[in-house]
Formats: structure tokens, C-alpha cells, sequence
């Protein structure tokens, strides 16, 4: 089974750029000596102090990945009745903010870090790699949200505000080895205060013979960013990176190591998760091989945004089964355009299609990777019965969704897969395909069998 493709050399996601720090000075605030309504108290004591200045103000990349501006003269409308990005919260109903009702708004739910309040795959609690909110500001919006979410007017008691006990979330837990399996990890490490770390350090997993994966268990502590897994393709042996070595991608004073970045550019994606606790199981009398004498190279994203250093750590399982068991084995998706030539100062939208060239392809996971100047990856159907449907969109470069479909996408001799990638090049040079940060890629990957 194959399908026709232009990319024999992959990459994984590239380098988060740094959150910038932002404030609502130029703002409107409330007159002098006018009453505070209750979102007013939200946006000036939570958003301001907790969401704008680390992440989500207008200009920064992790409002750009996110979609999510929370500055004061934008923070409302872009919170209540917005349909969130997340699929998993989308799918679910949740709106960003959903008047009267807290249990089917996502900024509640990202706001609780207990474990077992919500769904994992929602995304790890916020504020990633700051200090929680207190109790009571939790609770103030909770009412809020119960009140109908107001934009004016006092609708919660201000005493609810004098918790100023902060949650302490759920203690790190190992996950034990799996009853069937290899266990693989990366050890404690530190995170310098004010600093994000991303790093690798390749893997044996240590199988003498082919081992059939039909489930990927993970678990990070918290203040994790994604737990990403790859192997190589094509990679030269002077690239290749040595085994069990921690690679920073960044120096303590965080310019980029790109002699540690090398590797990255033949990477496939095997598996990968942006929530602090997942659990893939791939369809039934499905599995993915991982050859005998296999590798992984292990990817770890932690975000510290305290004056006080914190630990990293990172556990997978890959559950197995006998080989009999297995009806039939996933294999990764991998088409990428090489064909990509972007003006200077010029927003552009580059379109591929990939066929399928023998039997039947089905299709249960997608994701994808663009680089810095991509806004906007969609794959569609080409040919067949659901032709032009669109089946994935993200505008994340660096974190791009990771979809399960229920209902896998089918495909026959003939029709395919269309990548369109809208690229915005805001330099005053041309950038073409490459595997440097200054280039851009456009890769369709996945799941199929």
C-alpha cells in the first residue's frame, strides 16, 4: 500500500518561540471612581496578571498558535459563546466561555488542575509553567460563568475573592511498566526559572525481535508542553545523535543550539501527546511495529514561568501484543511538498495532492508540521465520494492538533489527500523548502493501514 510523495526527508515541530510578557496599559480601564462590575474584577486581577503577561496578549507567539488574545479591549468576546480550537473540547460542546454553564467552558476547566476533572486531552491546566490562581478566584469564575457570564454589572459576592489559598495539584505518580511491554523515559531534570526547556535524548528499546504496539501510554509532570516520539529516516551517520545524551535545543541564555537541531530534520513522527496524561489506543487488531533493535528519539517541552526552578519528567509505556493478534499493521503517514517557494513580504497558499497509487488506504489519525510562517494547514479529500471535504484544519506551526477519527478516512486507487498551507513570509528574502527554522515545510502525517 502506498501513496504517491515528493518528501523523503521529515522533521518534527521546531522551537516554540519565547511567550512575550504583555499588559493592558493601552487599554481602556474604567473611569475614575466607578464601580468594578465583576468581569472587570476577572480581566484586571486574573487575565491581566495570570494569562496576559505570560502567554496571551496580542503579538505573542503562544497567542498566535493558540488563537487566544486576552487583552481587555478583546478578552470578552474572544472568552464568551467562542467556540474553542482544541478538537477534543470543540467536539465536546465546550464553548471557550458558555454562559450559565462552567461545566461546558473550556477556561474553567483549563483553570482546575485536579486530576480527573476533565479530559485530558483538553490541554494541560493554565497558567502552563506559572503560579495557579487562588481558590477564590477560581470560584469568583465559576459564579460568573453560572450568572450567565456578563460582560457588565456586579453578579458574585467580591468576599468570594478572600481565599487566597491556592490549589496543590495531585502529587507526580511513575507510571508502573506495563504488564506487556517496554517502559522508556526521561529522567528528572531542571528548568531554569523565567526559561523554557526542549529537549531529546534518543532511546534504545532494547527488543531483540519486531514488537506490535496497539497502545502508547504517557505521563509528564506538570507545567509539560508535549511529549513528542520519533524515529529517523535517512539519517546520515555523523547526524545521528548518540544515545541517552540530553540535547537542549536552546542555550542557558536561550539562543538556539542548532548543531542539537540537525537531527531534527529527519524525523518521522511515531507518537505524541500535549497533555500532561494520555492513554492512544490504536483500533482494534491494529498495531504499530517497531522493528527489532528499534530506536526512539524522545522530545520534551517544559514551560517555567516562576521565580524558582522546576523539574521535568517524562514516562511511556508502549503496550504490546502477540503478533498473531495483529490483523493489521499502521503504518505512518508521511507526504510532504518540497515545491515550496514563498515571496518576500507576501502572504501565499500552497496546494499538494497526494494520491493513492495501489489498494485502499484507510486513515484513522492525521497531524501535520509547517514551520514558523505557516497560519494555516488544511487537508482535504481528493476524489472518491467525500471529495473536497475538509477532514483537518490547525493554525498552530508549532503545536498542530493530533486528530483520531472514529470514523477513518478511506481512500481508493486514485483519490487522495490535498495539503493547502497558508504562508505568511513577512521577511524581505524568498523561502523555499529546507529544514532550518529560516525554512518552511509543509508535511501531511498520520496513522494508516
Amino acid at each position: 500500500m502506498r501513496i504517491a510523495r515528493s518528501c523523503a526527508i521529515v522533521t518534527a515541530c521546531l522551537v516554540l518561540a519565547s511567550a512575550c510578557g504583555g499588559n493592558d496599559s493601552d487599554a481602556p480601564t474604567p473611569p475614575a471612581g466607578a464601580a468594578l462590575g465583576t468581569f472587570d474584577r476577572i480581566q484586571g486581577q486574573i487575565l491581566a496578571t495570570t494569562c496576559t503577561a505570560g502567554c496571551h496578549t496580542q503579538g505573542s507567539a503562544f497567542a498566535q498558535s493558540s488563537g487566544l488574545v486576552l487583552d481587555r479591549a478583546v478578552a470578552y468576546a474572544n472568552l464568551v459563546g467562542a467556540v474553542p480550537r482544541n478538537a477534543a473540547a470543540k467536539a465536546d460542546g465546550l464553548h471557550r466561555v458558555k454562559a450559565f454553564r462552567a461545566d461546558s467552558s473550556l477556561l474553567y476547566h483549563k483553570l482546575v488542575i485536579a486530576d480527573g476533572h476533565h479530559s485530558p486531552a483538553y490541554g494541560s491546566p493554565m497558567p502552563l509553567g506559572g503560579q495557579v490562581i487562588t481558590n477564590g478566584e477560581l470560584e469568583f469564575i465559576r459564579r460568573w460563568i453560572e450568572a450567565g457570564a456578563p460582560e457588565r454589572g456586579n453578579v458574585v459576592d467580591t468576599m468570594v475573592l478572600a481565599d487566597r489559598a491556592r490549589p496543590v495539584a495531585t502529587p507526580f505518580t511513575p507510571l508502573a511498566p506495563p504488564p506487556q511491554g517496554v517502559q522508556l523515559k526521561i529522567e528528572p531534570f531542571s528548568v531554569s526559572p523565567n526559561f523554557e526547556r526542549e529537549l531529546f535524548v534518543y532511546r534504545r528499546v532494547n527488543n531483540a525481535s519486531d514488537l506490535f504496539v496497539d497502545r502508547i501510554e504517557t505521563r509528564m509532570r506538570t507545567n509539560s508542553h508535549h511529549l513528542l516520539l520519533y524515529t529517523f529516516e535517512n539519517i546520515p551517520p555523523l547526524i545521528r545523535p548518540s544515545f541517552d545524551v540530553l540535547r537542549d535545543i536552546r542555550h542557558p541564555d536561550g539562543t538556539l543550539n542548532l548543531l542539537n537541531m540537525l537531527p531534527m530534520g529527519f524525523h518521522v513522527f511515531f507518537a505524541g501527546t500535549q497533555t500532561p496524561t494520555s492513554d492512544y489506543r490504536f483500533p482494534a487488531g491494529v498495531a504499530l511495529r517497531v522493528p527489532a533493535q528499534g530506536t526512539l528519539d524522545l522530545n520534551s517541552h517544559y514551560v517555567n514561568r516562576t521565580t524558582a526552578p522546576l523539574t521535568g519528567e517524562a514516562y511511556i509505556n508502549l503496550h504490546t501484543v502477540p503478533a498473531a493478534s495483529v490483523q493489521r499493521v499502521a503504518r505512518t503517514l508521511n507526504l510532504g511538498n518540497t515545491d515550496l517557494t514563498l515571496p518576500p513580504g507576501t502572504r501565499t497558499t500552497v496546494s499538494k495532492t497526494f494520491r493513492v497509487s495501489d489498494s485502499t488506504m484507510t486513515i484513522f489519525m492525521l497531524t501535520s508540521h509547517m514551520h514558523e510562517r505557516g497560519e494555516r494547514f488544511v487537508v482535504k479529500v481528493t476524489g472518491g465520494p467525500r471529495d473536497g471535504e475538509v477532514v483537518y484544519t490547525t493554525t498552530d506551526w508549532a503545536h498542530p492538533d493530533i486528530i483520531n477519527y472514529a470514523q477513518p478516512i478511506v481512500l481508493r486507487r486514485g483519490e487522495g489527500l490535498t495539503s493547502e498551507i497558508t504562508y505568511n513570509n513577512t521577511t524581505t528574502r524568498t523561502i523555499r523548502f529546507g529544514l532550518t527554522s529560516a525554512d518552511e515545510m509543509g508535511i501531511i502525517f498520520g496513522y494508516y493501514y
